[in-house]
């Protein structure tokens, strides 16, 4: 709050305009306390109250000040920065247009430009005026936000900045617990999944003796495509989180060496159990691609376009537990097992019926409204099965104790 009344009270004074400074702290309390407008925003808004009110010309900017990158300390500011661009990144989200790391002879600090603000892109090693980007913070790391508000001013003179040191340590999958950090492994590909997005290449799950994560490629990144059942090792990835979860990145400035070693996958499973309430689309008899696993949608691979298919047994199914709901995946293996059909009878069904949807039904049939207890690793919405066994349906006793215990 001090620091906030200090960047007011300074602005006042270059216009000649006195103000207490208990005035505009009480000014700025009750906009970022009793109105939660951010501290900013509050900033720029106590400034023009008191300019208006001296007769002064109001701010029509955010009101942001000239900084050195080691002297962004707090998130919701509006700053200008003069520095050079140090690293481009592969965006996370197509709502980012570029993100990467800028600096100066202070530090640097990571970027984000919104792909709606409407910016020129930054070039490497060039460096720039940014005026109004906005500071952010996250688990402790300060960044910088360009909208719509900022501006990009390329500069003659190149900025002197510090070198861009991204620190990359090896670690096992269990390591992995934060964001953000560029790390090595060396893991095994386990699963190879049908991508729903252009902008990868490449998903799956990767493993060492300690688990498994998920792994997302780049397609910007032009990285060799990874081999199901293959190991290798991974340099110069990114860690990232999305609801508690973590997946790495392969990006334009990732590696990746084959290696000739059978690496064996450790499991975090987790358990759960209730009804089977639905067998998803995409259950039954499929084709998969024969080099990248793939499932193909008519025929067509969306990496390696029209292939000859080979067929395999899956499940994507819902259990619910009267909570929760738990989308799974099963493999051809168990699905045998559980439904007691082969993947050769499963052909010959589908052949006679002319019809791959007659085997989907077929397992619903079976499946759905039994109770299971499954165990397996979770990745993303889904838990891979490992395990399943048919469990006994939860019992009226059991439902009233359920209730009392939730105090109804």
């Amino acid at each position: 709050m001090k620091e906030l009344v200090d960047q007011i009270s300074s602005r006042l004074r270059d216009q000649k305009i006195i103000v207490p400074n208990e005035e505009i702290e009480s000014r700025l309390k009750k906009l970022i306390e009793e109105f939660r407008v951010p501290d900013g925003e509050a900033r720029r808004s106590v400034l023009n109250y008191f300019l208006k009110e001296h007769g002064a010309m109001p701010f029509s900017g955010p009101g942001s000040v000239m900084v050195k990158v080691s002297e962004i300390n707090g998130p919701g500011k509006w700053v200008d920065l003069k520095v050079k661009v140090l690293d481009i990144w592969e965006p996370a989200t197509e709502a980012i247009s570029q993100t990467g790391l800028v600096g100066d002879d202070s530090g640097s600090i990571k970027f984000v430009k919104w792909a709606k603000s409407g910016l020129p892109d930054l070039e490497l090693g060039k460096s720039y005026l940014l005026k109004n980007a906005v500071t952010d913070e996250f688990q402790g790391r300060f960044s910088v936000k360009l909208n719509r508000a900022s501006q990009i001013q390329a500069l003659e003179n190149e900025v002197e900045a510090k070198p861009s040191i991204r620190p990359v340590e090896h670690l096992k999958v269990v390591e992995i617990n934060e964001p953000g950090r560029w790390i090595d492994l060396t893991v095994k590909v386990t699963q190879l999944w049908e991508t729903n997005s252009d902008a990868i290449s490449q998903s799956g799950l990767i493993g060492d003796d300690t688990g498994s994560i998920k792994f997302v490629k780049w397609t910007k990144a032009e990285l060799p495509n990874l081999e199901e059942g293959k190991s290798y090792h991974l340099k110069n990835v990114v860690t990232d989180e999305f609801l508690g979860r973590f997946s790495v990145k392969l990006n334009r400035t990732s590696k990746i060496e084959p290696l000739d070693i059978d690496i064996e996958v450790g499991s975090q499973s987790v358990e759960f159990a209730g009804a089977l309430v639905d067998v998803q689309k995409g259950s039954g008899l499929i084709k998969r691609c024969p080099v990248c696993k793939r499932s193909l949608a008519k025929g067509i691979c969306s990496e390696h376009g029209k292939v000859e298919g080979t067929y395999d047994l899956r499940i994507k199914a819902v259990i619910d537990d009267g909570r929760h709901v738990q989308d799974v995946l099963i493999n051809r293996e168990t699905t045998e097992r559980l439904v007691g059909l082969t993947l050769d009878e499963a052909r010959k069904m589908a052949m006679e019926a002319l019809d791959h949807e007659v085997v989907r039904s077929l397992i619903e049939g079976k499946l759905v409204g039994r109770y299971f207890s499954i165990t397996g690793p979770r990745v993303d919405r889904y838990l891979l099965v490992e395990t399943i066994n048919e469990a006994s349906p939860v019992t009226v006793a059991q439902v009233d104790e359920l209730i009392g215990s939730m105090g109804v």
